[in-house]
């Protein structure tokens, strides 16, 4: 018998049963179950398959974008230009509170090698390190610095092995100088003798295009430098530039496939970390929206058929095709919206239109919110790919 049964029914005292008081019965019921408790635990300590006691649940890592508050997660949607050769006071303070992703340097910006190299040490100490700071050197007479590579336009690169050295030398002149993204190489197809990119792209037929683009996006990524593959779905077809008109490309979309995303796709699979998406409209993909501003274009087409997962900019926010539908900054809100990660903004006066619109449309739209979380994701991977740790 147990010694819980002993104390719940009797003792034997001097050769007879007696009934136990009341208070020593229930010592005698403690004791047992406190025996009871230990040869219980003593045997699960025992037993190797005893299942273990489950262990707290451990709360998962907070993403990198979830540490940024609201305010800084919208600054990463943003790329700013300034006036003068000198870092101004203000763009060090919105640097230093994360509310741009980084700057594109334009000719207004560049005197000399030596002034440009201590104006990209400047910001990038302003941002500690993580600003994106960009130009557009595509080579020949579009290029931001004079004195720099890429002497020799992209139409005059003959071939896949011209256009991957040029890049080489591009984008090792350019990390130098401090900057981290070039916004090249230009990946149209032009098509036409009528057509506005024939000195700017590379020389063929879309085959030839792709492979071209293809060797200049892992040159530049060798020479630790971000490209961007542009114009997003394809300008080859555009007779006007979008930063003077509105433009329309009325190619079919059997025409945008077999011609003008050919490049795309191959600057897709060779890595490119950034695509520029135009501001002309393609009715054979969206008859209302202009590229920058369309879902159809940016999530379906860009993102979902031709499996981009990197950052997607906008052409300059303030060309006259933006212009002429909205004001900047409902056209920054309308290119988030839509899918696009990167606002560039080439007026030095647009930062302070276009910040406080979209900070305000997060704060009241939760859908939107959501939509500049997710691009300031993007934004802070490739800061983190590209950044002066990366060298």
């Amino acid at each position: 018998m147990t010694l819980l049964a002993r104390a719940a029914l009797s003792t034997r005292h001097s050769g007879r049963l007696t009934r136990p008081s009341p208070r020593g019965a229930g010592l005698a019921l403690i004791a047992g179950l406190a025996v009871l408790a230990a040869l219980l635990t003593g045997c699960e300590a025992a037993n190797p398959t005893s299942p273990p006691r489950r262990a707290a649940k451990a709360r998962p890592p907070i993403a990198a974008v979830d540490r940024l508050s609201l305010e800084q997660q919208v600054g990463q949607t943003l790329i700013l230009a300034f006036a003068g050769t000198n870092e101004p006071s203000y763009v060090g303070r919105i640097l230093r509170r994360r509310r741009a992703a980084g700057v594109i340097l334009t000719g207004a910006n560049v005197a000399s090698p030596g002034q440009v190299r201590a104006l990209t040490r400047g910001l990038e100490r302003s941002a500690r390190g993580l600003a994106l700071i960009g130009a557009d050197q595509e080579g020949g007479a579009t290029r931001t610095l004079p004195f720099s590579a890429a002497t020799t336009p992209q139409s005059g690169q003959p071939d896949a092995a011209a256009a991957g050295a040029a890049a080489r030398a591009t984008g090792r002149a350019l990390r130098r100088l401090g900057l981290n993204v070039d916004f090249a190489p230009v990946a149209d197809v032009a098509s036409g003798d009528a057509s506005i990119m024939r000195s700017r792209a590379f020389p063929g037929d879309a085959a030839a295009v792709a492979e071209a683009t293809a060797a200049a996006v892992a040159a530049y990524a060798a020479a630790g430098v971000a490209a961007t593959a542009k114009h997003f779905p394809g300008l080859g077809a555009a007779s006007a530039n979008t930063d003077d008109a509105a433009v329309t490309v009325a190619a079919s979309r059997a025409q945008l496939d077999r011609r003008d995303l050919q490049p795309f796709r191959a600057a897709i699979a060779a890595g490119v970390p950034l695509v520029m998406v135009s501001h002309a409209l393609y009715p054979a993909l969206d008859p209302a929206r202009i590229a920058s501003q369309s879902p159809r274009v940016l999530d379906d087409l860009l993102r979902r058929s031709l499996g981009f997962r990197g950052v997607v900019v906008t052409d300059s926010i303030e060309a006259a095709a933006v212009r002429r539908r909205s004001s900047v900054q409902i056209a920054a809100g309308r290119s988030i919206a839509a899918g696009a990660d990167l606002v560039l903004m080439t007026g030095p006066g647009s930062y302070h239109l276009i910040y406080p619109y979209l900070l305000a449309r997060a704060r009241r739209s939760p859908a939107f919110r959501a939509r500049v979380r997710q691009a300031a994701a993007r934004v802070l991977a490739l800061e983190r790919r590209i950044g002066p740790d990366a060298r």
